[in-house]
């Protein structure tokens, strides 16, 4: 599975790995360490905890390392293509009001920024699309209509 990042996401999630690799991993043992001394483990609630704890730490740190090895980085498209591709930020017109949006992998969409995810029904329905074509998407309240009015 690729991963669509930019170089700047990519080195966010490299930090964050050596964290969880490290620092979360230690605190995790030391918590382990703690419960265990407790005795019994079977009603340790502080032993379950930390032992859920430890596999969401792993669980992270398995996908964090799925992205980076598999990391495809989002270059800024070739200007004048004229195309949405992924990494391109272009505006819209709906009822008369524009919005920018720009397409990005899944893992940085923030809808509520304009980021918008090439896997989402509207980033799906914007790609390789032109200046001037409108574009109709269907969404939980119904269809959407846009018109592409800019491409960088």
């Amino acid at each position: 599975m690729e991963y669509y990042l930019t170089a700047e996401r990519l080195e966010e999630i490299k930090k964050e790995l050596e964290v969880l690799k490290t620092e979360s991993r230690l605190e995790v043992a030391r918590r382990l360490k703690r419960a265990k001394e407790l005795g019994d483990l079977s009603e340790n609630s502080e032993y379950i905890e930390a032992r859920e704890e430890q596999g969401r730490v792993e669980r992270q740190i398995f996908e964090y390392e799925q992205m980076t090895k598999n990391a495809v980085i989002i270059t800024r498209p070739k200007p004048n293509t004229g195309q949405i591709q992924i990494g391109s930020t272009f505006d819209v017109e709906k009822d008369g009001k524009t919005t920018r949006f720009t397409i990005v992998g899944s893992n940085e969409a923030r809808p509520e920024t304009g980021l918008i995810s090439n896997e989402s029904p509207i980033g799906k329905a914007f790609l390789d699309k032109h200046v001037g074509d409108k574009v109709s998407v269907k969404v939980p309240a119904g269809e959407v209509s846009y018109k592409i009015t800019k491409i960088e």
